[in-house]
């Protein structure tokens, strides 16, 4: 915060202690006995923990408490104190190789499926763990069994019996060669290997999978629309878990609200579909040659150069049968992506199809190129390139050129937007976008499900356990890039009042609550935007942009393609930043803390006044007032948030250079959440 503007004249500070025996101007029209001794002020240290014991017993802050340090986890020197990864630092890695076919008239897959697990922890590994999170969507899973009766998702999965299939799993690479079984329990599977798995050495798992893929449900499924039928597949394969430092195996089930965390990997994935469909997945298309007609070749190749959106299937071509080489009743799709979290993808046969390029600069200097592309059916009035509001691919086009630039360059060779059943959801290189009659509310999905590429997908956090850390992070970033689009300034105020509205309810929760143990209706005013208006609190007003952006980057730069936890997180900040924000972290993350920053009164005094701050709940905060005079003139006061150390009442002496004050006011911008307004003023 900038330095204090305040007088430090001896008289006023004689007039401080001259205060201890006077009564407070308040803001009403009589005048109200609040002396210093009341709470502790200048002179009082003596009387300091009484009195603070007494004040906190009617609900003010505790400054011991709240600055105190938290206890992270010990730092070592795979995680050091700094936040960033050690010396010591490992993950492990697994790459697939799957071969998958859609049957879309019985809407199912069956797949055929190689893993190659890499074991680079320190560890020996009996046992492997696998996520089987199509497994939700049986009937008897625990994510069905414990939603509440009469949720729409509850009614439709009861409706719905799925899950997989599972066979001939094959085990190879640790100690020669069998099938062996797999216990399943719920949405987890686990293997045994032959021999333990040693640090160093890698493990081939090999099966073949199919399932049958439910109606819109939980981030994937199928839709039927006017020329046709549209399926995303997500979390459609057997994954192997997660495992390590902090939790070992992660196996928390998959019940619908918590996400996924995984390992990066390497992904080859072929897709057999009919003649007629078009697919999009993760990475890009190896084979176009072997899909795709030489009219639609061409135009991928002329969108590849081109910074305004062609048409690789206009609205006109949907359905027919010339769109492809030859007359062959099926057509493989191949596509790959390197060092990603997962795979997801897409087929229709009543897709348009657009794309441009993105231009962006890599971390060395040299430019490079992104293919930016959508898909959507005639149902999706918004999405075209001929829209008047640009279309899903410039969207596409302005989120991966922001982000570049504001975070670190994308790494991946496309991005597709996909429009279907799914409202939002994102993958490596995909993206879900439900949105289509309206163009603001398709260019905030887009926006959130690009920026996801960035947090988790590439600083790969627990999105299980912490979603705040990458929906809350994202969220955070959204408000820049749609200030940037529109062409307005950030706009933080809906943020700011759902933390308004959380800090009113006697139930509120902490960000740091896991999402499946988080009230659904309280999901995005929480993890979403509480921790993206606490982020822009940062940066805009307790650390400044220029500090909060060294950190900021520092984080990233530190954890990109990594795994970092909160703590790493809180700690490379203050590191990064050169601050102490145990109060904030506390406060904000840790706790449903409130903040209610108060005005106690003014007190004239020979040349100067006595503004009394008081601090009436359990969040603390920077001080902003601004001070008016009756001769028109203002000033504008900064309080650093260390005032609260000790005390919940806080004296300034103000040098009035004979002026006479007119009002004060805490938070003239109105910036914070403050939760009660009325008494931020005083005239």
């Amino acid at each position: 915060m900038p330095a204090v503007r305040i007088a430090r004249s001896a008289v006023l500070f004689l007039a401080c202690l001259a205060l201890l025996c006077s009564p407070v101007m308040t803001g009403c029209s009589s005048t109200v006995e609040t002396r210093v001794g009341d709470r502790p002020g200048i002179g009082d240290s003596d009387r300091v923990g009484a009195v603070e014991d007494a004040f906190r017993r009617a609900g003010g802050s505790d400054g011991e408490n709240v600055f105190k340090q938290i206890d992270w986890p010990t730092p070592s020197e795979m995680r050091l104190g700094s936040g960033f990864p050690g010396p010591d630092y490992w993950q492990q890695r697994c790459d697939y190789d799957i071969d998958a076919t859609l049957d879309t008239d019985k809407e199912q897959i069956t797949a055929s499926m190689r893993v190659t697990y890499h074991n680079n922890s320190p560890h020996e590994l009996g046992y492997i763990w696998l996520n089987l999170e199509q497994n939700l969507f049986n009937t008897n899973s625990i994510g069905t069994k414990s939603r509440s009766p009469g949720s729409v998702m509850k009614v439709l999965e009861d409706d719905f019996d799925g899950g997989y299939t599972i066979s001939n799993l094959r085990v190879a690479g640790v100690s020669g060669r069998g099938d062996f079984g797999l216990k399943v329990y719920d949405t987890l599977g686990r293997i045994d290997l032959p021999s333990p798995l040693r640090s160093g050495q890698s493990v081939v798992l090999e099966m073949d999978f199919s399932f049958p893929i439910p109606p819109h449900l939980r981030r994937m499924g199928a839709e039927t629309v006017e020329q046709g039928k549209i399926f995303e597949l997500a979390q459609w394969f057997p994954q192997v878990c997660k495992y390590d430092d902090v939790h070992g195996w992660n196996t928390l089930p998959y019940l619908g609200s918590g996400e996924f965390y995984t390992d990066f990997g390497n992904y080859r994935v072929a897709i057999t579909v009919p003649q007629g469909y078009i697919v999009s997945g993760s990475g890009m298309l190896e084979n176009p040659d072997d899909v795709l007609a030489a009219t639609q070749r061409k135009r991928l190749d002329q969108a590849f150069g081109s910074d305004e959106p062609v048409w690789i299937i206009k609205p006109e071509e949907v359905g027919r049968d010339d769109l492809q080489p030859g007359n062959a009743p099926s057509y493989t799709w191949e596509f790959e992506i390197e060092d990603a979290r997962t795979f997801a993808w897409a087929a229709s046969d009543a897709f348009m199809w657009d794309a441009c390029k993105a231009q962006i600069t890599q971390r060395n200097g040299r430019q490079r190129k992104i293919l930016c592309q959508s898909f959507f059916p005639k149902e999706a009035k918004v999405w075209g390139n001929d829209h008047a509001d640009g279309g899903s691919t410039r969207f596409i086009k302005h989120s991966i050129e922001h982000y570049s630039n504001f975070l670190f360059p994308y790494p991946y060779p496309a991005m597709s937007n996909i429009n279907g059943p799914e409202g939002g959801m994102e993958y490596p290189g995909i993206i879900f976008c439900g949105a289509r009659t309206n163009s603001r509310g398709l260019f905030g999905v887009t926006d959130h499900e690009v920026g996801h590429n960035w947090f988790p997908m590439l600083v790969n956090s627990d999105e299980r356990r912490y979603m705040w850390q990458d929906e809350g992070f994202n969220t955070f970033i959204n408000l820049y890039s749609k200030a940037a689009w529109y062409k307005t300034d950030v706009d933080y105020t809906r943020a700011q009042q759902q933390t308004m509205q959380l800090c009113s309810s006697p139930n509120c929760q902490p960000i740091m609550t896991a999402p499946d143990r988080t009230w659904p209706s309280w999901v995005g005013r929480l993890m979403y935007r509480k921790t993206a208006y606490g982020l822009w609190l940062l940066r805009e007003y307790i650390m400044g942009q220029d500090r909060f952006d060294d950190a900021w980057h520092g984080y990233m730069d530190a954890w990109y393609m990594k795994h970092p936890q909160p703590s790493d997180f809180f700690r490379a900040m203050e590191d990064g930043a050169g601050m102490d924000l145990n109060w904030f972290w506390r406060g904000w993350f840790l706790e449903p803390s409130t903040l209610d920053q108060a005005i106690a009164g003014v007190k004239p005094v020979n040349d100067g006044a006595i503004v009394v701050l008081d601090n009436l709940s359990d969040m603390v905060m920077p001080v902003r007032m601004l001070v008016e005079y009756k001769d028109n003139s203002s000033e504008v006061i900064d309080l650093p948030v260390e005032i609260w150390h000790q005390t919940s009442r806080w004296r300034v002496g103000i040098d009035t250079q004979g002026r006479t004050i007119r009002s004060v006011t805490l938070d003239p911008d109105a910036v914070l959440p403050d939760i009660d307004r009325a008494n931020n003023q005083w005239r």
